[in-house]
């Protein structure tokens, strides 16, 4: 598991951090809140019935979605406990303890359509794991897949004791895993990217 993110949750969420998402997102979605926006983005560039692995799944938000839209998914994140909730409470879907800086022998039953990275997942990862992770996320990509990624690049967009990543850094460590950079935004519903603290990217493995 990512030392990062057990920091980051244990400081904002005490030690049943796993559940206190869960039920925050319950609480969001019965007051109304849009707790799947990334979905939509998703199914305008790959629509269903696409193959999708939701990287760094968390409780299985956004994978549950997706499943429900008619993707084929898988989930997969380095902590078992947040695994654990997801495996709970979206039994339709398939999620799995996996880590994205070590993703060589995971059962994840690669190729996919899409590899998709929501909710921080790159500043969250260990320091000096972004490239491993780079390249085991387009090693599971069939050619001509996409993989998205929206994350924040400042303190106001990350969580307390989340240091940024640079975007710089993000397009090197993919474009080193031999994807090509694509269109970005600003956020998940599509507007314009235009240099604040928050993008998400799409790159794409060559044919």
């Amino acid at each position: 598991m990512s030392a990062t993110w057990r920091r980051v949750a244990r400081a904002t969420r005490g030690e049943r951090y796993a559940e206190a998402y869960a039920e925050q997102l319950r609480t969001m979605a019965a007051e109304g809140a849009d707790v799947h926006g990334e979905a939509a983005l998703v199914e305008q560039l790959v629509p269903p019935p696409a193959r999708v692995l939701d990287a760094g799944c968390g409780t299985g938000r956004l994978g549950a979605r997706l499943a429900e839209r008619g993707y084929d998914v898988v989930g997969c994140d380095a902590d078992e406990t947040m695994v654990a909730v997801a495996r709970r409470d979206h039994p339709q879907v398939r999620w799995e303890v996996a880590d994205l800086a070590d993703l060589a022998e995971a059962p994840l039953g690669a190729p996919f359509d899409a590899v998709v990275l929501a909710g921080n997942v790159i500043p969250l990862l260990d320091p000096g794991t972004l490239l491993a992770a780079a390249h085991g996320c387009a090693g599971l990509l069939r050619p001509g897949g996409l993989l998205l990624a929206g994350f924040g690049l400042d303190a106001e967009h990350l969580p307390e004791g989340c240091d940024p990543t640079s975007l710089a850094d993000v397009d090197a460590a993919l474009g080193s895993a031999g994807l090509v950079p694509g269109h970005r935004w600003a956020t998940w519903d599509g507007a314009p990217h235009d240099d604040g603290g928050y993008v998400v990217v799409a790159h794409r493995r060559p044919l």
